[in-house]
């Protein structure tokens, strides 16, 4: 692996900030690339985010509907959210699930971490699952606006299959799912 980093990796030798906003940052660094020659890449910065796969006890998923803005369409998610900065994932997973759903989790599960743009940017997304569900009233901020749903995981995968999430962070989730669901995989208390 040592090796195979030395020959594949780009170092940086110059950064410029082409855009500082609230979520995200973007700059172009000139790279050497292992043969020598320099290149530029273009990369969005962000601060990463939590994806979170509710399941209750009777094997139900809850989903989210909601307006996303730049592609312009509604999206069914699992809840997510960024990470604020100085909060670790689990913090932000059980924060965006009661403000987004409603919802507590007495039992919280890592399963991954995943890179939706590898491409040009760097956000990592760590993917909780969250058991033991408890309803006390969601905490929405003023600018969320979504609907909640409850759906079997044949239902979940359908979705999928026909096309109705397009949505990567579910898809992956609600494959994740599945695997726990149909073949019954268990974790250690986290």
């Amino acid at each position: 692996v040592g090796r195979l980093l030395t020959i594949l990796n780009s170092e940086k030798i110059d950064s410029k900030t082409m855009f500082q906003g609230k979520l995200l940052h973007v700059q172009c660094d000139t790279v050497e690339l292992p043969n020598g020659h320099t290149s530029t890449r273009e990369i969005i910065r962000h601060q990463g985010a939590v994806v979170i796969l509710p399941i209750f006890e009777d094997g139900s998923i809850l989903l989210e509907k909601q307006f996303r803005y730049a592609p312009k369409q509604i999206f069914i998610e699992l809840p997510a959210g960024k990470i604020d900065k100085g909060e670790d994932g689990l913090a932000t997973g059980k924060r965006e699930l009661l403000e987004e759903t409603g919802y507590l989790a007495n039992k919280w599960t890592f399963l991954a971490n995943i890179y939706p743009a590898i491409g040009y940017a760097d956000e990592k997304m760590d993917l909780y699952l969250a058991q033991d569900l408890n309803f006390v009233g969601h905490q929405r901020d003023e600018d969320e606006f979504l609907e909640t749903f409850t759906v079997t995981l044949d239902e979940a995968l359908e979705l999928i299959i026909s096309n109705q999430i397009g949505d990567a962070k579910t898809a992956i989730g609600l494959f994740w799912a599945e695997k726990i669901l149909k073949d019954h995989w268990t974790f250690e208390d986290e």
